[in-house]
C-alpha cells in the first residue's frame, strides 16, 4: 500500500469521528445545557389574584401589567436559542403574570406554537407532539375558571408559516367561535371590569376578513430589529383609537437593552382624546449573531429586580419570569 493509499483512508477514516464530534457537542449546548437553565420556583402568596383589588374603572392600559416573552417557548426546539420562558403558561398565570405573548403558525387546519423556525413542544423529549393553540387556550380557560377576577392580554402574532394574513385570521377565529364566552373582542382598551374573566385578544396582524370589532385590537408596529442606537427608544403608533408607545429593541446589547427599557418608561407621548398605552419589553438575543436568551435574561433580570431598579409603569415583558418579578411589577399598581 503506497503512502498516498494510507493518507486517503485516514481522511476518510477521520471525517466520521470528527462529523460525531461536532454533532455531540452541538448537541450538549443546544439540549442539555438548557436542562440546567432553570427560574426560581418560589410561590409568592396572592399572585393568583393579584387583580382583585383594582379598581373596575380602571383601563387596562393604566395597569402595570406583568408578560412573559415568547410565552409558549418553555419547551421550545433548539432551547439553547429559542428558549425563552422556564415554566409551562399555567405556571405563569399562576406567578401573576398576565400578558402572553402568543406565535403562531399553521398546520393541518389547526395553529401551533412557535418561536420563528422553531417549534413549541408539549413536552420535553425530543418527539413530543406540537404544542397547539386549543391545549395553551384550554389552560387559560381553566385558570380564567378557578379566578374569575383576572383577565389576560392574548397578544397573538403569525410567526411563521406562508397562510394569506386572511386565512391565519379565519383560523384564528375558529378557536374563539369554540369557545366565545372566554374573549373579550373590541377594537379600543376595555376598563378592568369590563375584561375580568376574559382574554382579552390583541392582534399584530391586519383585519383581512374585516372583522372589525370582532377582529380585536389592533396591536401592531415596525419590527425594531436594528441594533443602532436610536432615539427615543421607544416608538409611538396610532393603533386604531389609542396611541401604543412600543419598544422592543430585541438585537440589543444587555446594556444598550437596559437604557432602551429605562428611556421606554419615560417615552410615553399623551395626545388628547386619545387612550395610551405603554409596552416596555425587557427581553433581546443580545449583540451576538444568534441569541441565548437565559443569559441576557438573567443579567436584565438582575437589573430589574435590584434595589436602585426604576419605579416601573405600563405592560413589562420579559424573558424567564419569575413569580417574585411579577409581584414586582404589578406592586407598582398598589403603591
Amino acid at each position: 500500500m503506497n503512502n498516498l493509499t494510507k493518507k486517503n483512508i485516514r481522511l476518510i477514516v477521520g471525517i466520521p469521528a470528527g462529523l460525531i464530534a461536532v454533532v455531540l457537542a452541538a448537541a450538549i449546548i443546544l439540549t442539555v445545557i438548557p436542562l440546567f437553565e432553570k427560574a426560581d420556583k418560589a410561590p409568592v402568596a396572592g399572585s393568583q389574584e393579584w387583580m382583585k383589588k383594582l379598581d373596575n374603572e380602571k383601563y387596562i392600559s393604566d395597569v402595570v401589567l406583568p408578560g412573559t416573552h415568547n410565552s409558549a417557548s418553555y419547551y421550545a426546539a433548539l432551547p439553547f436559542f429559542s428558549r425563552c420562558q422556564g415554566f409551562s403558561i399555567s405556571w405563569q398565570l399562576q406567578k401573576g403574570f398576565r400578558y402572553l405573548d402568543i406565535r403562531l403558525d399553521a398546520v393541518d387546519d389547526g395553529l401551533r406554537l412557535v418561536h420563528g423556525v422553531s417549534k413549541c413542544r408539549n413536552g420535553l423529549m425530543p418527539w413530543s407532539g406540537d404544542l397547539m393553540l386549543g391545549s395553551v387556550l384550554d389552560e387559560c380557560y381553566a385558570f380564567l375558571d378557578e379566578h374569575p377576577t383576572e383577565f389576560i392580554v392574548f397578544a397573538i402574532k403569525q410567526d411563521h408559516g406562508d397562510e394569506s394574513i386572511s386565512d391565519f385570521e379565519a383560523l384564528v377565529k375558529t378557536y374563539i367561535d369554540a369557545n366565545p364566552k372566554y374573549w373579550l373582542l373590541t377594537d379600543n382598551l376595555p376598563t378592568v371590569g369590563q375584561a375580568r374573566g376574559k382574554l382579552v385578544l390583541m392582534r399584530r396582524y391586519s383585519d383581512a376578513l374585516n372583522l372589525k370589532t370582532a377582529s380585536g385590537i389592533s396591536y401592531i408596529w415596525k419590527e425594531q430589529d436594528n441594533r443602532e442606537d436610536t432615539h427615543p427608544a421607544a416608538e409611538s403608533i396610532r393603533n386604531g383609537p389609542y396611541r401604543l408607545t412600543m419598544q422592543d429593541r430585541f438585537k440589543y446589547s444587555v446594556d444598550d437593552k437596559w437604557t432602551a427599557f429605562l428611556s421606554g418608561l419615560q417615552s410615553v407621548q399623551g395626545e388628547k382624546g386619545r387612550r395610551e398605552l405603554q409596552v416596555n419589553f425587557l427581553s433581546t438575543t443580545g449583540d451576538a449573531a444568534y441569541g441565548h436568551p437565559y443569559y441576557t435574561a438573567k443579567k436584565l433580570n438582575a437589573k430589574l429586580m435590584s434595589d436602585d431598579s426604576p419605579e416601573l409603569s405600563g405592560w413589562v415583558i420579559v424573558d424567564f419570569g419569575t413569580a417574585e418579578i411579577a409581584e414586582k411589577i404589578y406592586g407598582y399598581n398598589f403603591k
